[in-house]
């Protein structure tokens, strides 16, 4: 069976259980949680624990296998969020270099929490539905999950996911001297990226640092930015289930 795509506002009414109450969910997703110690200043200050949560399913009509990743929810993730201090992730070996991966710190000990589980189911459906596309989905925090996913499976399996991200953060960051290079591998992980991020939306910035990045980042937006704008994530962070938002896409590169 080829691959076919949703509409890309139908991965976002999935993904955030249809948030704003204007579609119809494909999927009722069901997110299994891992909790773990996070050792940044903010938790060892209040001595909470943070959760990572995800859902696994096999869409049987396209014949794809998805991953999601939820959005913040609750007062802990609040402090994965600003942990902001970079720290290394995995060291790999690209273009015949050594290439560092730097990754938000916050976000870099959520994935890793719940690497080895997500490995594994994900090799349980691909062993059950081995011609199945994968599909990586997330919105606002759950974008850097499903990039860290990505690159994971990717260094791991050589698989080469589709990736849908809404309200997109930038878990990476590069040295400047390995900037380009970055760039350059993390193009290299997807089958196709689409990394969506409103002008508006002041989430897309996070985390404001120089440097920063994500995979294939794609600007959607309906209006200039403007500052009354940014400081409405209420509205600008949760309207990517409007439909005209990717009616002028860049093509694929």
């Amino acid at each position: 069976m080829s691959y076919k795509r949703l509409p890309f506002e139908q991965f976002f009414l999935d993904t955030s259980k249809d948030y704003n109450h204007t579609g119809q969910p494909i999927h009722a997703l069901n997110y299994q949680s891992i909790s773990y110690p996070c050792t940044g200043k903010l938790h060892r200050l209040l001595g909470h624990n943070h959760e990572v949560n995800y859902a696994f399913l096999y869409d049987e009509a396209r014949d794809v296998n998805q991953i999601h990743f939820e959005k913040t929810v609750g007062f802990t993730d609040w402090f994965a969020n600003f942990e902001f201090a970079a720290a290394y992730y995995d060291a790999i070996e690209f273009e015949g270099k050594p290439l560092q991966l730097r990754v938000h710190r916050g976000w870099a000990e959520m994935y890793l929490a719940a690497k080895r589980v997500i490995r594994a189911e994900w090799q349980r459906l691909h062993e059950a539905h081995p011609m199945a596309e994968t599909e990586i989905i997330g919105w606002s925090l759950g974008s850097g999950q499903a990039m860290l996913c990505a690159q994971d499976l990717n260094y791991n399996f050589g698989l080469r996911p589709r990736v849908f991200t809404y309200g997109s953060v930038k878990p990476f960051r590069a040295r400047p001297e390995e900037a380009a290079a970055l760039g350059r591998y993390l193009a290299s992980l997807c089958a196709e990226c689409w990394n969506f991020a409103d002008n508006n939306d002041i989430v897309t910035s996070m985390p404001p640092f120089r440097g920063c990045t994500d995979i294939r980042r794609v600007g959607v937006s309906t209006q200039k930015r403007r500052l009354w704008r940014l400081v409405n994530p209420w509205k600008y962070h949760a309207y990517y289930d409007r439909a005209e938002l990717y009616e002028n896409l860049p093509p694929l590169p």
